[in-house]
């Protein structure tokens, strides 16, 4: 089970996976996540690139691809946070989905927090 902790950021309830080296792995994972965003009445979900495995970046295994489809399908924002320079580098697909999402309103690629402040602060 993932450790989570809730804030405000710029007016946008936020969950945020705490990284205490449990992944999130599993369409059950998931599932887990979006129940806590109801129950906190949180939109948007924040994962630090430490709580997923390789494997989430690799797009073949269709990972990313699910879960990132079942936060959606629960109009649930998803901002993945940290370094992925290692992962972008190895795939140009992997690259061509992250400039993709990271147009678009539901799922973000950011290096950073500070990143996703700025990016909150634009959008209020």
């Amino acid at each position: 089970m993932l450790s989570t902790k809730f804030y405000e950021l710029h007016g946008v309830r936020v969950l945020e996976c705490v990284p205490d080296g449990a992944k999130l792995q599993t369409y059950s994972d998931a599932v887990d996540l979006i129940g806590k965003t109801f129950e906190n009445r949180a939109t948007l979900i924040v994962i630090p690139v430490e709580c997923l495995d390789d494997e989430f970046f690799q797009l073949k295994t269709r990972i990313a691809g699910e879960l990132i489809q079942k936060f959606v399908q629960y109009r649930r924002r998803l901002v993945i946070v940290g370094d992925i320079s290692r992962q972008l580098a190895e795939s140009s697909a992997l690259r061509a989905f992250v400039n993709e999402s990271n147009r678009g309103k539901e799922v973000w690629f950011l290096a950073s927090r500070e990143d996703l402040n700025d990016r909150l602060e634009r959008a209020v």
